[in-house]
């Protein structure tokens, strides 16, 4: 888990890189990455052109499906309520992250919601799991930005 969480951190570096918001993603079935995501809203002019979303449009379009049943999410941060509920619809089983809102400020949520809370309430649940041991390399990716957009 660690090693694809590892590549998600390095993707939200190429997304700062290119302009885009410091959050990589990639989507993992059976052992084998399937897809990646950069967040480029900004770029793209497109308010859901987040790396969650691109990271499901490409696999869908690879395994020519919108059932992505049985993939894994490996993000830098912690997934917002519309990429959250795009995992759900798109059926991922799993996401892993390193960075929780908790640690970053307002401008990069909206709103107050808890996804562990929202997930206890969804027909199916989604695995979530936080790799602690990785925030800081992540944060410090998502503090380099804020700086450069001071």
């Amino acid at each position: 888990m660690e090693n694809y969480l590892l590549q998600a951190i390095e993707l939200s570096r190429k997304s700062v890189e290119i302009g885009g918001f410091p959050v990589g993603v990639i989507l993992v079935k059976d052992g084998v990455v399937i897809s990646e995501g950069l967040s480029n809203g900004k770029n793209n002019k497109d308010a859901t052109s987040h790396a969650e979303i691109e990271a499901i449009r490409s696999a869908s379009l690879k395994l020519n499906t919108r059932d992505l049943f049985g993939c894994e999410v490996y993000s830098s941060m912690e997934p917002c309520l519309m990429c959250f509920s795009a995992f759900y619809w798109a059926k991922i089983k799993k996401i892993v992250y390193a960075v929780g809102k908790d640690k970053l400020s307002k401008q990069h949520y909206d709103g107050l919601h808890s996804l562990e809370e929202i997930n206890s309430k969804n027909n199916r649940k989604i695995e979530i799991i936080q790799i602690k041991k990785l925030e800081n390399e992540a944060l410090q990716v998502i503090k380099n930005w804020e700086e450069c957009i001071k």
